[in-house]
């Protein structure tokens, strides 16, 4: 069979980690297109004094020959595509050495260290001097700045790792199920949408969930090396990646190495091979077999690579160690392998001989074996996974020897291990056909997977959808009780109704595409629509609430979604008011929010956007950049002074001196009246900001007679980014235990609703940030009751023992519903279905119906908290469960009958003494 080969340079050629991997194997022979050799120059070459050649100290010998030839292979591919004149000499020296069956020299010799070296050592190989060979500037200057030796190493580890990140997958999937292994963790490893989840530890899991469907191997055995299958697989394919499409580049250009790239690709491997080793020692104990020595052999294996690794600085002598420590992870894998696949043959083993049986003697006996059989059948345990099944199979294909009887063959597993580690190198023409086998299988099973919401929004199921009507219906109930009337506005708006109202988050709008002719935009918050509302509809009072989703094109963490709720509350006045009073009871009803939400400890941060911008005068910002630096100011609460700093000066144009000067002023804080007289103190302060300090002490005022102002911090930091803010402006930060940040924030804005029409309408309004309520409320919800939180409101579980008895419930629940009692229905013939489902969903009552209930026309009354029963009549259920129902009432009555009856025991005691005393 003839060899292949590749061809270096030519019209749209390119260079490949592949291609490089099979060259340094022998496996594929390399030559230069013919076009490009008759480019290259065949001009005299210079002396080799007149020109100085960079000798890198201590020079790298210990190259092996694979590592030499794809060094040799890059460099070639690096002289033929460069810019630069090349004479032909030098690629065809390297052709020949490649091709060749070498010189007296081995290819261990070639000295990597120096562009002399390479040249002196190249030349002996072929029997040549390399005086006679010489060297051009312009090929000196490709041999000290092209980095082609580091190049073709990583090329091996390219080509190596990547089919070793899916081989370790399919190892990995077989050892969960010969060590019986708990699973749940690692396939239920799901997006959670929050912009944490990393989406390549996301498609391990998914992969994972796909190989071990249907396995009945899995089993509840926990382990670490297991449930962190995700993280540490997921980490190698990323760094994979990175590492493949940075190789795509960099065989084909002069650009330099990524030393970091590479270190962070030797972590990863190590955490994969010590998992490996885990999982393998796990099936040994699951097994119960001995391999302590083996297993204290590779982890000091692991441990010299490492170590070598880390004290490695020479650059080549770094991939070098690096690329052995692919070889050491490839067989760790294969022992990992050969043992699960040993295990599996010796538990299917001992399933076979468990099911022999005798001959039955007898037409009875047949049949009855018969029907034992299809039983055991459906519960036959040896079930491996349809991924591990064919994984197993493809594997055991592989192997040159039987497994025995037991997994104490060690010698045959040895063998295994040998025959794995050949198969899982990519020169094994196999192997190709085992890994489009693997991406087969779990593309395959695409559709069976599960769908995901898109990152930046979340489900609301049972508990937390319980939770989030408890908190609606009390910031409705807030709302209501301050007079606010609902409105609903339009999901979407026109793009120029909300474009240069949110200053430099306007790049955060989503915009939809041509609809109909006009360009539109999902709505950023619920402000602009409600000014937008009160323009159109010449409204010049109202006071309004709106409760309905936004959306931001944010990068999503952990409290900040891209759709999420806004609860806004927003007083809208344009004739006469008290000065004030707006701003007053909008920060009233935010701190009433979260009193009554029982959120725990948090603060409202306040200030005032009148006092912000002459605190920017004062410190000689021009008013075209007050929003700018307002935009800045406000980012203090997720980063240092010095890092706005820079930000400042760097980026805005502002002095050093300058943005030192605002430092000052604005790290200002503390209680809001004792602040408020220490800024009256400074006159240049006052003259600048006397209208603003005037409304914040009327403010202030109102809020300590409202026994609220505790709740406030007077903050001259505070700046919020949004431009139409015009005087007060206040954000609640929660104080708890959850990170979330602000949890609600808001402030006057008196020129919105002009940007829509010609009249003013001043406006001052809050929104709370639900989303991040949510996720307080959940977490205390979580900590106070574990997994018992209700999520149902049902009062009564009317059950009836009876399949076919629809017609019954239907009659008896209705009765509860027509006198409005919440009631759910169960028709089982199984008694335990009922209670179990009564005690999952809490529900405290009831209503049982059986054979001998129904005879006598009665129901069963259970308390599911007392334990206690009760026979009823059936015509009177409503009634009898109502009463129990409300126990303060039936208090009431008890004691009340109890007062009756002692009363009418007095009188009669008192009437028998009467007659007495006159008879």
């Amino acid at each position: 069979m003839a060899m292949k080969r590749t061809t270096i340079g030519g019209k749209g050629s390119s260079l490949t980690s592949s291609s490089v991997y099979f060259i340094a194997n022998g496996i594929s022979q390399v030559n230069i297109d013919s076009s490009i050799l008759e480019k290259l120059s065949s001009s005299e070459s210079l002396p080799l004094s007149e020109k100085p050649l960079l000798n890198i100290p201590n020079p790298v010998r210990n190259l092996t020959v694979i590592e030499a030839r794809a060094c040799l292979v890059v460099l070639l591919n690096k002289l033929v595509i460069t810019k630069t004149v090349i004479r032909s000499v030098l690629p065809v020296l390297i052709t020949d050495t490649l091709n060749g069956e070498g010189g007296p020299f081995a290819l261990e010799s070639l000295d990597f260290g120096s562009a002399l070296g390479i040249l002196d050592s190249l030349c002996k190989v072929n029997g040549k001097r390399i005086e006679d060979v010489g060297v051009t500037g312009e090929e000196i200057t490709v041999l000290e700045e092209s980095c082609y030796a580091l190049d073709g190493i990583s090329a091996l580890l390219d080509c190596c790792s990547s089919s070793l990140s899916t081989v370790a997958d399919a190892v990995a999937a077989l050892s969960c199920e010969a060590s019986s292994a708990d699973v749940s963790a690692l396939i239920n490893f799901l997006d959670s949408g929050d912009g944490f989840s990393d989406k390549d530890m996301v498609a391990v899991a998914s992969d994972f969930k796909v190989l071990l469907t249907g396995s009945k191997l899995v089993g509840k055995n926990g382990s670490k090396a297991v449930s962190e299958i995700p993280e540490v697989h997921g980490s190698v394919r990323e760094i994979v990646k990175q590492v493949h499409s940075t190789m795509r580049v960099k065989l084909n250009s002069s650009v330099g190495i990524d030393k970091d790239g590479k270190l962070s690709l030797s972590s990863a491997l190590i955490y994969l091979g010590e998992s490996s080793l885990c999982r393998a020692e796990l099936v040994a104990r699951y097994q119960d077999v001995d391999i302590n020595s083996k297993v204290l052999e590779m982890t000091s294996t692991l441990k010299d690579v490492r170590n070598n690794i880390s004290s490695e600085e020479n650059s080549l002598g770094l991939f070098h160690e690096i690329n052995r420590l692919v070889a050491t992870v490839r067989n760790l894998l294969a022992w990992e392998g050969a043992l699960a696949i040993l295990s599996l043959d010796t538990i299917e083993l001992k399933e076979k001989a468990r099911e022999v049986q005798v001959v039955p003697s007898s037409v009875e006996t047949k049949k009855r074996n018969a029907n034992a059989e299809k039983k055991s059948q459906k519960q036959k345990k040896f079930v491996l996974g349809k991924g591990t099944a064919v994984i197993k199979q493809l594997l055991k294909n592989r192997l040159n020897s039987e497994g025995g009887d037991t997994i104490e063959n060690l010698a045959v597993l040895n063998e295994w291990v040998r025959d794995l580690c050949l198969f899982f190198e990519p020169k094994d023409p196999e192997l190709d056909t085992f890994l489009k086998k693997l991406k087969e299988i779990v593309e395959g099973n695409e559709s069976r997977r599960l769908p995901k919401f898109p990152k930046g929004t979340r489900d609301f199921g049972e508990e937390k959808y319980a939770i989030r009507d408890k908190a609606l219906k009390i910031i409705e109930g807030v709302f209501k009780k301050h007079g606010a009337t609902g409105l609903r506005t339009p999901v979407f708006e026109l793009r120029e109704t909300l474009m240069g109202k949110y200053g430099e988050d306007s790049k955060l709008v989503y915009d939809l595409a041509d609809q109909g002719g006009e360009r539109c935009s999902l709505r950023y918050d619920l402000t602009v629509p409600f000014a937008r509302y009160v323009a159109m509809n010449g409204i010049t009072s109202i006071k309004r609430y709106q409760i309905d989703p936004v959306y931001r094109r944010e990068n999503t963490s952990k409290g900040r979604h891209r759709e999420f709720y806004q609860c806004d509350f927003d007083i809208a006045i344009a004739g006469p008011y008290e000065r004030m009073a707006p701003d007053f009871e909008v920060i009233k009803v935010l701190t009433e929010l979260l009193d009554e939400l029982n959120i725990g400890k948090y603060e409202i941060k306040l200030s005032h956007r009148k006092l912000l911008d002459g605190m920017l005068e004062i410190c000689g910002i021009p008013p075209e950049k007050f929003r700018t630096i307002c935009s800045s100011i406000d980012k203090l609460d997720k980063k240092t002074f010095e890092q706005i700093k820079i930000e400042m000066v760097e980026e805005k144009g502002l002095t050093a001196e300058v943005a030192d000067k605002i430092c000052t002023l604005v790290q200002k804080r503390g209680p809001p009246l004792e602040l408020l007289s220490e800024l009256k103190q400074d006159s240049q302060f006052v003259e600048n900001n006397g209208s603003a300090l005037k409304d914040l002490y009327i403010l202030f005022e109102a809020l300590e007679q409202s026994e609220c102002i505790h709740r406030v911090v007077f903050d001259l930091s505070l700046a919020r980014g949004l431009d139409y803010y015009t005087g007060v402006i206040f954000e609640a930060i929660y104080k708890g235990s959850t990170q979330v940040g602000s949890i609600g924030a808001g402030g006057r804005y008196d020129n919105l609703v002009g940007m829509f029409c010609n009249k003013q309408v001043p406006a001052v309004g809050v929104s709370l940030g639900i989303e991040r309520v949510y996720e307080i409320m959940e977490d205390q919800q979580l900590e106070k009751d574990g997994n018992q939180f209700r999520a149902t409101e049902t009062e009564v579980l009317v059950s009836i023992y009876e399949e076919g008895t629809l017609s019954q419930a239907a009659k008896l629940v209705n009765k509860l519903w027509g006198a409005n009692i919440k009631a759910e229905f169960m028709v089982h013939k199984k008694l335990t279905k009922h209670t179990d489902r009564a005690k999952k969903s809490r529900i405290p009552l009831m209503v049982i119906v059986g054979d001998r209930e129904r005879s006598a026309n009665q129901v069963r009354i259970k308390d599911m908290q007392n334990n206690k029963e009760d026979l009823v009549d059936r015509d009177s259920v409503a009634k009898e469960v109502q009463w129990r129902l409300k126990p303060t009432e039936r208090i009431w009555l008890t004691r009340a009958t109890q007062w009756v009856t002692m009363i009418f025991v007095f009188l009669c005691v008192f009437c028998l003494l009467f007659l007495d005393y006159f008879l």
